[in-house]
């Protein structure tokens, strides 16, 4: 084909762009970080106090929340980066990189909880300054549960797998945590020693739970997961509403990756439109689409309905 006179290219022209730039989420990952902090010297001094390894495998975990929220932080910022030669559909799926990072690091938290626990319970000891140690526990877990809430209402709304993932994990440490108080609380009335390394190997294998549940949604992401089915169903329902004798819509596919979410769809015209027709049909229609999604990236692809090899792609 020869090349493309000059006369037909438009001048340069600066429209405004579409999607507003992504929001830099770091500084929940600093929050994140302040809570991991305080936490381990809280649950570690709790330890201390009482030599539970109960509280020593809760403290463990809020190792680990630190070193998942140094990731978290590395991630988000990576994943805001805008494309390049390189990466020309964006960073956002290095949020996934967190969420597994985190994972690994939970299994490796509960191997050595876990190991701990049978040690224990093979050779009790006996606990001291229970009262105290539970006091100073109780309050890193509200703090904990204070952070934990606002990672996952923020994770939610912003559509970052990274803060929902450190937020969840949070949260279990939450309810490690009051696994732990009950269990230290019981041996403290009952003088029964072994139930302290029992209570520690419950939080151990609670944990790993959590890491699986972690590594199996950040592999579902790499996989370009689609949207969930509610907002599949939505956008469908929307498409149909628009659907009719010459206008029509297959190949319908979304996926999200991190905070960005994307939409594709063929767009069946007929075929005695002309181009600027289609193109402004097309236009109109993912106008309204951004209305009701705006963080969607939609791409349409036109086609002449009348046209059989319009129907060969469905299967792509």
């Amino acid at each position: 084909m020869g090349a493309v006179s000059s006369s037909l290219i438009p001048p340069a022209v600066n429209p405004a762009p579409r999607h507003d730039p992504p929001e830099d989420l770091s500084r929940f990952a600093w929050l994140s970080i302040a809570a991991a902090v305080t936490t381990i010297c809280l649950k570690a001094g709790a330890w201390l106090l009482t030599g539970s390894v109960g509280l020593l495998s809760d403290a463990a975990e809020s190792v680990v929340n630190l070193v998942a929220a140094i990731v978290a932080l590395v991630a988000l910022k990576v994943s805001i980066k805008p494309p390049d030669k390189n990466h020309q559909f964006g960073h956002s799926k290095a949020e996934y990189f967190s969420a597994a990072v985190e994972g690994i690091m939970i299994f490796v938290a509960a191997a050595v909880i876990l190991v701990s626990a049978v040690d224990r319970f093979m050779h009790p000891q006996g606990l001291e300054n229970i009262g105290i140690g539970l006091a100073v526990s109780g309050v890193a877990s509200v703090i904990n549960g204070a952070v934990a809430a606002v990672l996952i209402r923020n994770g939610r709304r912003r559509h970052s797998m990274t803060l929902t993932a450190d937020g969840r994990h949070l949260w279990t440490d939450v309810v490690t945590s009051v696994g732990v108080v009950v269990g230290v609380g019981l041996v403290w009335l009952t003088g029964w020693q072994r139930l302290d390394p029992i209570v520690a190997f419950a939080v151990g294998l609670n944990i790993l739970v959590t890491g699986a549940r972690l590594i199996g949604q950040s592999g579902a992401g790499l996989m370009d997961v689609s949207l969930p089915k509610d907002d599949n169903a939505a956008i469908r329902e929307f498409l149909d509403q628009h659907s009719g004798d010459r206008i029509g819509f297959h190949a319908i596919r979304t996926r999200e990756a991190g905070y960005r979410r994307f939409l594709e769809f063929h767009m069946l015209v007929p075929g005695d439109w002309t181009v600027q027709h289609g193109h402004d049909a097309m236009e109109d229609l993912i106008d309204e689409l951004l209305d009701k999604w705006p963080d969607l990236r939609v791409m349409g692809h036109l086609e002449p309905i009348e046209d059989p090899r319009s129907y060969e792609d469905l299967d792509v």
